[in-house]
């Protein structure tokens, strides 16, 4: 075959692959071209996940109408002149690319008007090509609509995801540009319903409370001014204390330049800042912005423009990590806990007061709630008959085996045999406990797609929930062995599982929800337990079927074998 130059189309069409990559693409184009004219309000309205229609309008500086053609040229832009202006780049958008490559791949209909001109300009597009264009009446500003996206691309169009993951990955990109912008109004509707909505008005803490939650966005700790400055890299933004903590780096979330960015070295100083401060294997919740002059830092890396690389990348690394370690250390409240009672021994006749007891599986299996008639036997990876000695620390059950001495650790324990037994239910229905007043929870715009998604599988958990507008959801029911549970600590668990599961499987879904239900109602460390409850527990962890790791993988229990006491003890053989 010989060489040849593509055609405009083909050409076009391949360009766009490396500037719009799904539906939420085009909404991050179209929002950083809006914030560069200057908008205050942004509107998004979207349907089927973007897939068939997306609306962006702004009230910005507006398109002049003699420009508004060359506005969807290749590399058409207004915030370039020179090669010279690439080295101190101050703007979102600069490649003039978005707008090509949009209408290239989908049918374009953009009305605008420049606030000097008294009529604005309708232009529409199918496949980079002009189709109309005629005067029409809007205050100044854009609106930039979007339909039918890979229309003519069919290869690209199939392998776009589900409209609930493709509506996540929207979403995602619009909570992360109302943080970074918080005087901007952003407003996003899904399918004719109103999800989110940011104040507008500078405060970022609002905002926070928007897009994580009052319980999360309140608790963040703000980076103060005195931490920020390293040289010329000032860092500011809020993180979490210790105490709130996520199970994936995906709640870390870092601005250069009031742009969003994926950068490993970053998110790697924010992670290292929490150094024995965190959980193994759990990170914190983050919202870091990272200012220095636009000359110490290239944003042309890649046509996506989410990847940067610094001048002096070990000394942004290293104020941020700085930055972020004071606020933590110095920020982070003391917990208001009562001190730790000293390690003993639960005697079998020693009171336990009403408040402090707690309902976990009895010996006799009639009555637990939720056992499954299941009769202890022997099988490979079973648990050796176990007789209950005490509790050490309120927190470890002790047990004596065959072979040597178990360490127990009651709250893993408890959730491997709650999700066992919560499984074992799922098809018939888990008991469910019906609330006397429903109670209102709202969840984080992120996540609230993902339940209401599932809420026919929430039911079916003993979880009874249904939507409530926007990102609030009316609770209604929990599960019974949640009776006694906050509701919006429930849901908030639940809603955090579903965010992080991505598997289309329905069975892996049902697990992630059982996972965050069995985390909240399994007893905890701390709490004293009876000798009959130990006892049942330990009965009901040998009925199942995985009894040595909790559903997170977390080992439920330790051996240390009668060889080992007596080598610590030093008896040697026969002594």
């Amino acid at each position: 075959m010989g060489i040849r130059v593509l055609p405009p189309e083909v050409a076009s069409q391949i360009a766009a692959g490396e500037v719009v990559e799904r539906p939420s693409s085009v909404v991050k184009e179209l929002v950083e071209n809006a914030i560069d004219a200057g908008a205050r309000d942004v509107r998004v309205e979207v349907r089927r996940g973007g897939k068939t229609f997306i609306r962006v309008t702004d009230d910005g500086c507006g398109i002049p109408a003699a420009e508004v053609e060359l506005a969807f040229h290749r590399h058409a832009t207004s915030k370039l002149a020179s090669a010279d202006d690439l080295q101190r780049i101050a703007t979102l958008g600069f490649r003039g690319e978005a707008l090509a490559s949009i209408a290239a791949v989908s049918r374009v209909t953009m009305v605008t008007r420049a606030a000097e001109e008294e009529v604005g300009t309708l232009i529409r597009l199918e496949g980079g090509r002009v189709v109309d264009r005629r005067s029409s009446g809007r205050p100044p500003g854009t609106t930039v609509t979007v339909e039918d996206l890979f229309f003519n691309v069919p290869a690209r169009r199939k392998f776009l995801r589900s409209d609930l993951t493709e509506r996540r990955h929207i979403d995602a990109w619009l909570t992360r540009y109302a943080l970074a912008y918080p005087y901007l109004r952003f407003t996003v509707v899904h399918d004719g319903r109103e999800t989110f909505r940011s104040p507008g008005n500078g405060q970022v803490r609002e905002v926070l409370v928007a897009v994580f939650g009052l319980e999360v966005g309140g608790a963040l700790l703000e980076i103060p001014e005195e931490a920020t400055v390293d040289g010329r890299v000032r860092v500011t933004g809020f993180v979490s204390p210790p105490s709130i903590h996520r199970a994936n780096r995906g709640h870390i979330t870092l601005f250069v330049n009031g742009r969003w960015v994926q950068d490993a070295r970053l998110t790697y100083a924010v992670v290292q800042a929490y150094h024995t401060l965190l959980p193994t294997g759990r990170y914190p919740v983050a919202v870091v912005s990272v200012d220095l002059p636009p000359e110490e830092v290239d944003v042309n890396v890649h046509p996506a423009k989410v990847e940067v690389r610094f001048r002096d990348a070990d000394g942004v690394f290293r104020a941020v990590q700085r930055a972020v370690r004071r606020t933590v250390v110095g920020g982070a409240p003391v917990p208001s806990v009562a001190p730790p009672a000293p390690a003993r021994w639960i005697e079998r006749d020693r009171p336990i007061p009403a408040h402090r007891r707690v309902e976990v599986p009895k010996a006799e299996p009639a009555a637990v709630p939720l056992q499954p008639p299941l009769e202890p036997s022997a099988r490979p990876g079973g648990l050796p008959p176990l007789r209950v000695i005490g509790q050490v620390g309120a927190t470890y059950i002790v047990a004596e085996g065959p072979d040597g001495l178990y360490l127990i650790d009651q709250h893993a324990a408890h959730e491997r045999v709650l999700y066992e037994q919560m499984m074992t239910r799922r098809e018939e229905g888990v008991p469910s406990q019906r609330l006397l007043e429903p109670v209102t929870v709202e969840v984080s715009p992120e996540v609230a797609p993902a339940v209401e998604a599932r809420l026919e599988t929430l039911a079916r958990l003993g979880l009874e929930v249904e939507p409530f507008g926007g990102n609030h959801f009316l609770v209604r029911s929990l599960p019974a062995v949640l009776a006694h549970a906050r509701p919006a600590e429930v849901l908030l668990e639940v809603a955090e599982a579903l965010g992080e599961t991505r598997s289309p499987v329905e069975r892996e879904v049902e697990e992630a929800i059982v996972c965050g239900i069995c985390k909240r109602a399994a007893v905890k460390a701390g709490q004293v337990l009876t000798r009959e409850e130990m006892e049942g527990l330990i009965r009901s962890l040998e009925r199942c079927a995985s009894p040595r790791t909790c559903p997170h993988g977390r080992p439920t229990m330790i051996r240390i074998t009668v060889e080992q006491l007596a080598k610590e003890f030093g008896r040697g053989s026969g002594r």
